[in-house]
């Protein structure tokens, strides 16, 4: 249960929290809970499945902290025709086997800690070369993914040129109003809501100052519209303008299921990485989400067209955007549901 308790914390689309867990004595199978999937927002289950390969890493270093090895088979599957893991087959399944104790415990230490932090970051301040290299012996050992770092300093081009990518995608879901409607279903602004359903976007993490966001509490809840403007002008304004660093996470076959749960886990992997260091991290996945949203429609794929020509490579695509660099401010914890809510029988 305490390798459970750790799965529950890892980054998440949307904080949608969509696992279910069943346990036994040596062994753990983790679910789809397609009821809390995003709807146009993430029509094929992509986003899911990496949010479902977050909880994996968690919980690899959770039984590796218990002297536990822990061997995942990951089920195979295909995202792009709707034919994702049936409702009564697992994801992934985690067989524990005794080990040694892990003599490095930083990347665990990092979970009950880890925030994914929507404020503004500190320009002035890099991430140096050294630690970038740490970074990547960190992620290098997954075959079939690449992660891909640009940094203001090295590559200030290409940054400004992923910055207007993610910034162009921003207004286009907001365009698209039932993206933006499945997206709004998972903001959480009533306190109640918020206590009855433990989960979704809340106004503590988006972010904002200690003042502005007491006001923001204190005044009523802003219109869909009003909400899709402040998610836009944030992205461009402090995510993007603020950002020391961006980052892909790049797959083969963008519709591989075991390839969304690795990718998943690499990006915990980072963000565990990056928590241990007093490093902020935020995705910034919206290129890839109208990626998705056009394939779904039949529309013609502009955005993946654009993402490929920034990549320069047909064969790799992306699948994760994120930021990384030193926050001004903490972050603050997003609810979680408990662990009896989200373990299953049989």
């Amino acid at each position: 249960m305490a390798i459970v308790q750790a799965g529950i914390l890892a980054a998440n689309a949307h904080n949608t929290q969509p696992w279910r867990f069943h346990v036994e004595a040596q062994r753990i199978a983790l679910y789809a809970d397609h009821d809390r999937h995003l709807g146009a927002f993430d029509p094929f289950r992509r986003e899911m499945m990496l949010s479902l390969g977050c909880a994996l890493e968690n919980m690899v270093q959770a039984a590796a902290l218990q002297g536990l090895n822990a061997l995942i088979e990951l089920t195979p599957g295909r995202l792009d025709a709707g034919t994702t893991t049936a409702l009564d087959r697992p994801v992934a399944v985690i067989r524990l086997e005794r080990g040694e104790p892990a003599t490095d415990s930083s990347l665990y230490d990092a979970i009950a800690r880890r925030r994914t932090h929507r404020g503004e970051y500190d320009l002035g301040q890099s991430i140096s070369a050294e630690l970038q290299a740490e970074l990547i012996d960190q992620i290098s050992d997954q075959e079939g993914v690449h992660t891909l770092l640009y940094s203001r300093e090295d590559h200030p081009g290409t940054m400004k040129t992923l910055g207007t990518l993610m910034v162009q995608a921003t207004e286009e879901i907001i365009s698209d109003r039932e993206m933006a409607a499945d997206s709004a279903a998972w903001f959480r602004f009533d306190p109640d809501a918020i206590r009855h359903h433990r989960d979704g976007v809340t106004l503590d993490t988006v972010g904002l100052s200690p003042v502005r966001n007491v006001l923001a509490k204190l005044a009523p809840a802003p219109s869909p519209a009003e909400a899709d403007r402040i998610w836009f002008k944030r992205t461009r304004d402090v995510h993007v303008a603020s950002a020391p660093m961006f980052g892909l996470i790049t797959v083969r076959d963008l519709y591989d299921q075991p390839s969304a749960l690795t990718a998943g886990r690499i990006w915990q992997r980072i963000h565990l990485w990056a928590t241990s260091h007093g490093i902020a991290a935020h995705p910034l996945n919206m290129p890839m989400e109208r990626v998705d949203r056009e394939k779904q429609l039949g529309q013609a794929p502009l955005t993946a067209e654009r993402l490929r020509a920034f990549l320069g490579e047909k064969e790799w695509h992306a699948t994760f955007g994120f930021r990384l660099g030193y926050a001004n401010a903490p972050a603050r914890f997003s609810p979680r549901r408990s662990v009896d809510q989200v373990v299953i029988e049989a």
